[in-house]
C-alpha cells in the first residue's frame, strides 16, 4: 500500500522557510551583538565629530539666508550611513555562513534554496530600524530640529528602509563570491565611501568640477536630498524618482547576481 505524504505549497513553504531563517539572523544578532553595535555607533561618531569638530567651519557655506544650522543640514546624510556601513555586516555575516559550511549543510536539508539568502535580507530590516531609531534620537538631543509631519515621517523611514533592503541584496552578493570574512569586509568599501562623496556633508556646488559632477550623479546624492527634502522641508524635486530607479537598479541586481551566484556555488 502505498502512503501519500502531504506537502505544504512550495511558496508557502518558501515563507515559512525565511521566516525561520529571519528568526536565526535575529537570535544571532542578539547573542553576538558587537556587529550590530558597531554599525550603530559608527555613523553616530561620525556625525558627532563633522557636528562638533567640522560644524562651525562649514555651516558659513551652507548658503541661503546663513540661518541654516549645520546639524540640520547634516543628519540627513549622516543617516544614510547606515544603510552604508550595514552593507560590510551584511556581506561578512553570508560569508562567514558560506566559509564555516553552514551553508552546504542547509543545502542538503529540505528548506527552501531562497530561504537562507532571504533571512539575511529581512533580518537586516530589523537592525536597520533599531538602528535608525537610536540615530535619529540621539541626533534630536545634539540639536537636530526637523520639520516632518508624521506622513513624512513615515515615508523617511519607509525610503531609508527601502535603500537598505536594495543595498543588502547587493552586499549579499558580496558575500557569497568573497573568499573570506576579511574580504567581505573590504568588498563593500566603494558603497561606505559614496555618503561622504555627495551633498551629505556639504553643497555639491562647492566642489571642484569633476568631483561635483560624480557627487551629482552618483546615487547617495539623490538618496540625502530626498530623505532632507522629507525631515527639513526643502525642495526634492526629481530626486524622489531617480533615488527609486536607482533602488530599483542596485535591488535587482543585486538580487540576480547573489541568487545566480548561490545557485552555481550549489552544483
Amino acid at each position: 500500500m502505498t502512503t501519500l505524504t502531504a506537502h505544504p505549497p512550495r511558496r508557502a513553504r518558501a515563507l515559512a522557510d525565511s521566516w525561520t531563517m529571519l528568526r536565526r539572523n535575529l537570535l544571532q544578532a542578539r547573542r553576538y551583538p558587537s556587529m550590530t553595535i558597531s554599525v550603530t555607533v559608527m555613523p553616530i561618531v561620525l556625525m558627532a565629530i563633522f557636528n562638533y569638530v567640522f560644524g562651525g567651519a562649514l555651516e558659513p557655506g551652507l548658503g541661503g539666508d546663513g540661518g541654516t544650522a549645520y546639524i540640520d543640514y547634516l543628519v540627513p546624510g549622516m543617516l544614510l550611513l547606515l544603510p552604508a556601513y550595514l552593507t560590510a555586516s551584511v556581506a561578512i555575516s553570508v560569508c562567514t555562513d558560506v566559509t564555516k559550511g553552514i551553508v552546504n549543510r542547509f543545502r542538503t536539508m529540505a528548506i527552501s534554496r531562497s530561504a537562507l539568502l532571504t533571512g539575511h535580507a529581512l533580518g537586516v530590516q530589523v537592525q536597520a530600524f533599531l538602528a535608525l531609531v537610536a540615530m535619529l534620537g540621539v541626533s534630536l538631543l545634539m540639536g537636530f530640529r526637523p520639520s516632518a509631519t508624521p506622513l513624512e515621517w513615515i515615508a523617511t523611514i519607509g525610503f531609508l528602509l527601502l535603500v537598505v533592503f536594495s543595498l543588502t541584496w547587493l552586499s549579499v552578493a558580496f558575500g557569497l563570491i568573497a573568499p573570506n570574512p576579511e574580504s567581505a569586509s573590504n568588498l563593500p568599501f566603494p558603497i561606505l565611501m559614496l555618503p561622504f562623496l555627495g551633498s551629505g556633508l556639504v553643497p555639491t556646488d562647492t566642489m571642484p568640477t569633476v568631483m561635483r559632477w560624480f557627487a551629482e550623479y552618483q546615487p547617495f546624492t539623490p538618496f540625502t536630498e530626498t530623505v532632507r527634502g522629507l525631515l527639513m522641508g526643502s525642495a526634492i524635486g526629481n530626486n524622489a524618482l531617480i533615488s527609486l530607479g536607482w533602488c530599483l537598479v542596485i535591488g535587482l541586481g543585486g538580487f540576480f547576481w547573489s541568487t545566480t551566484v548561490f545557485r552555481r556555488q550549489g552544483r
